[in-house]
């Protein structure tokens, strides 16, 4: 099992930003893609961006509503994943949860315990 631990969330207003981190420890995360998900108020988690492992290097995705104000970046190391927010709104307010899975050399899916981001207009 893989530990996460998320950090970088908190309160802002409206057109601020945030920067979240999530640092995986308990095995190297090779051939595992490692991302973000979000949670809000009773609303389904749904995707905000992810980088996939490669032979070649991380590539990233991102859900639409992410795409133009979100960036997403992996360390060289591949066990820890950074969320840098610009443009925030109200609508990005949500529980911030970090996720990894793929087949590496033993398969994972795990989460962490999520960061709150809070967005005031």
């Amino acid at each position: 099992q893989v530990q996460l631990v998320e950090s970088g969330g908190g309160v802002v207003q409206a057109g601020g930003s945030l920067r979240l981190s999530c640092v995986a420890s308990g095995r190297t995360l090779v051939n595992v893609d490692m991302g973000w998900y979000r949670q809000a108020p009773g609303k389904e988690r749904e995707f905000v961006a992810m980088t996939r492992w490669t032979w070649r290097g991380y590539t990233s995705d991102y859900d639409d509503f992410a795409k133009d104000r979100f960036t997403i970046s992996r360390d060289n190391a591949g066990n820890a994943t950074y969320l840098e927010m610009n443009g925030l709104k109200p609508e990005d307010t949500a529980i911030y949860y970090c996720n990894v899975h793929g087949p590496g050399p033993v398969p994972v899916d795990d989460w962490g315990q999520g960061t709150q981001v809070a967005v005031s207009s």
